[in-house]
């Protein structure tokens, strides 16, 4: 714990350096970096609760409404280690204030909890955050907690670092089995480590603007639409192999590229230039065309618009190490699967998905091309859509509600 505080010390001055020249490029403003440094106005006893950013709060916000609602006496507050996160939170119509989450240091947590003198931290999925953990004096709850083998094998190199950061754990819902065996193995009492549960698996997608959606059908029909979901780096040249591979079957077919973080828009857009196709960028406003054949979807908060939109949807960060991103949100849209083999941040959602044959899966853009070749009808795409919500809604119905369990924890904390 000294080493990751020594290092966490030193490199303060190059994050503090960071913050400030995104205020100065007008990225983010001295209130937000006010935010990052603990800042602001507070309220005492509050619950805190903390995700990443969009997708982990987008799937906590019934929670963090059934919070609101059932301790309506404590202030909630929710924090966000991005801008993004943290406005999607503010714009819930719920009694919460939403902050950014204050940097992993001992002295701007210190000053983060005087103003808010949280009773009980609740923390989204894989967000450990050494100092936070370790110098809390509220318990700590986690849900959906995600633990990979590869970062298992990261903490475990890490000596008492897991065991410090970790021992004020009061309770932990892993997202799976293996995710609760690698938390104990970690040194968290298996006394405190709850039944696999996720939130992504039971929240209800968001309606698209039905604006938007009338206005982009007659450009991108259903059928022939493909998008690219949550994409990382170095995965859409894979993605765009793909797609002129299928496009050479089926020349009407159209691509929406929605990258997880909207921040790379440049690289793809220069990308998408020396493809060939012709291509509209969203955030420009730039509006597709009959000629159009891939939108760059560079936007955020608009994820169910494109689901609506696809008849396939390819799941991105499953070509590269990043774990593969939520089946759920494709499937409640009708909208049929593909994804490469890196879907261990799902993995049992996914085994249930290959089970039922509700999902293509692939491992480059030749295997990509085929599998959206494979499911090219209406009737592919409808039976393969309807398997995966068939065996996915079997899998949710299996898994503990977290909600009703959390809730009941913090009124055990509060002694309510």
């Amino acid at each position: 714990m000294f080493a990751y505080r020594l290092i966490a010390t030193l490199f303060a001055p190059v994050v503090a350096m960071r913050f400030l020249l995104r205020w100065i490029r007008g990225v983010e403003s001295a209130s937000d970096l006010a935010e990052r440094l603990g800042g602001g106005i507070g309220a005492r006893n509050a619950i805190w609760l903390h995700g990443a950013s969009n997708g982990e709060l987008a799937s906590a916000r019934h929670l963090a409404g059934a919070i609101a609602e059932t301790f309506s006496g404590c202030p909630l507050v929710i924090t966000a280690n991005t801008v993004s996160g943290r406005d999607l939170a503010a714009g819930w119509n719920l009694p919460v204030a939403a902050r950014l989450a204050p940097l992993d240091l001992r002295w701007i947590l210190r000053r983060f909890r005087a103003r808010w003198h949280p009773a009980v931290l609740i923390v989204l999925e894989n967000e450990i955050w050494p100092n936070r953990f370790a110098t809390a004096r509220e318990p700590v709850l986690m849900v959906g907690a995600r633990m990979s083998a590869r970062s298992a094998a990261r903490w475990a190199r890490g000596g008492k670092l897991a065991r410090a950061a970790l021992s004020n754990l009061a309770y932990l819902l892993p997202q799976d089995a293996r995710s609760g065996e690698r938390f104990a193995a970690l040194g968290v009492d298996s006394g405190r480590i709850g039944p696999p549960a996720t939130l992504k698996s039971s929240v209800a997608p968001p309606q698209p603007s039905r604006e938007d959606l009338a206005r982009l059908q007659p450009r991108f029909p259903r059928t022939g639409t493909i998008l690219a979901a949550s994409t990382h780096k170095g995965e859409e040249r894979i993605v765009l192999d793909a797609f002129r591979k299928a496009r050479a079957a089926d020349s009407s077919l159209k691509l929406i590229m929605a990258p997880r973080h909207p921040r790379r828009s440049a690289e793809i857009a220069q990308l998408l230039g020396g493809s060939g196709f012709a291509f509209a960028v969203r955030s420009k406003g730039e509006r597709p065309e009959a000629s159009t054949a891939v939108y760059l979807a560079d936007t955020l908060g608009e994820m169910a618009l494109w689901y609506a939109l696809a008849g396939r949807t390819f799941v991105g960060g499953s070509l590269v190490p990043a774990g593969g991103h939520t089946p759920f949100e494709p499937a409640a849209f009708g909208s049929a699967i593909l994804a490469g083999p890196g879907t261990s941040n799902f993995a049992e959602a996914y085994s249930a998905l290959d089970g039922a044959g509700g999902i293509q899966r692939c491992r480059d853009a030749e295997t990509l091309a085929s599998g959206l070749l494979e499911i090219e009808s209406p009737r592919a795409q409808r039976g393969q859509a309807k398997r995966a919500q068939a065996a996915l809604d079997a899998f949710a119905s299996r898994q503990h509600d977290p909600v009703a369990d959390i809730l009941e924890r913090i009124g055990k904390i509060l002694q309510l």
